[in-house]
């Protein structure tokens, strides 16, 4: 006769029937998030400035960019047309007027058509959207369009254009603006007004043909990019007392006139 065996199973103590819990930690106090919550505030406005100056920063690199390559298509074309410049202004055709960078129909400010492929240096870029400046923000109410959209946020430079001239005729050819930063502050088109003036696109540069309108536009940090008749690019800061008082944080004012061969 086999001895059957019993297994004894014994009772579980209180220790191992109770699970274990994971002792509770003290949380924040209201004080103590509010304290952490003003430091976060304080290093968000401490970085603010240092990213907002390196997107301006890539904004200038992106427009210093635009002007070489406007400024390689103005020498291509100027050996292609016998060392002649382009001149500003070429006509009328279609209702509206060639200027140096396309077709602008007439109209009303903000509804004209623009045909930037009949401008002088489309051949040589082949509309690669170097027209616009990013630092030049379009969508400000304090904006006024000219055309339908964006057209040109660069202007050329007055003396090479109203006429066609010879190249021979540029002395110091790194030392003079062939197309830059340019603007205008409106007071005398509608939307805007005298009481209401508005930033709008300029297409030329000149040294106070119209002293009451300044043209150039100082948008990277009170500076303005310019391509020289050399095809490289400088930074230039408005003549001193030029900026326009009607809407002066927009920094819009003048070259110096040694730059721009003033006759």
């Amino acid at each position: 006769m086999k001895r059957t065996e019993r297994l004894s199973v014994r009772p579980a103590t209180a220790s191992q029937a109770m699970p274990c819990r994971t002792p509770l930690l003290p949380g924040f106090t209201l004080v103590e998030l509010l304290m952490a919550i003003a430091v976060l505030g304080i290093l968000a406005a401490l970085l603010l400035p240092a990213l907002q100056a390196g997107k301006e920063k890539a904004r200038r690199a992106q427009c210093v960019d635009n002007l070489r390559q406007l400024g390689l298509a103005a020498l291509l074309y100027w050996d292609d047309n016998e060392g002649q410049t382009f001149r500003y202004l070429s006509g009328g055709t279609n209702g509206g007027k060639v200027y140096w960078f396309g077709w602008l129909k007439a109209g009303a400010e903000g509804t004209r058509e623009f045909d930037l492929s009949q401008g002088a240096l489309y051949p040589y870029l082949q509309g690669s959207g170097v027209e616009i400046c990013p630092s030049l923000d379009y969508s400000s109410t304090l904006y006024k369009y000219k055309a339908k959209g964006a057209a040109s946020s660069y202007g050329y430079n007055w003396y090479l254009g109203k006429q066609s001239i010879s190249v021979n005729h540029i002395e110091q050819p790194a030392e003079t603006v062939l197309l830059g930063d340019s603007a205008q502050v409106n007071d005398f088109q509608d939307p805007a007004s005298p009481d209401k003036p508005l930033l709008e696109e300029f297409y030329y540069l000149d040294s106070g043909d119209q002293a009451d309108y300044p043209n150039a536009h100082f948008r990277h940090q009170t500076r303005a990019n310019v391509a020289q008749c050399d095809g490289h690019v400088e930074l230039e800061k408005p003549l001193a007392g030029s900026i326009d008082s009607r809407m002066p944080a927009q920094c819009v004012g003048r070259l110096q006139p040694e730059i721009l061969l003033v006759p």
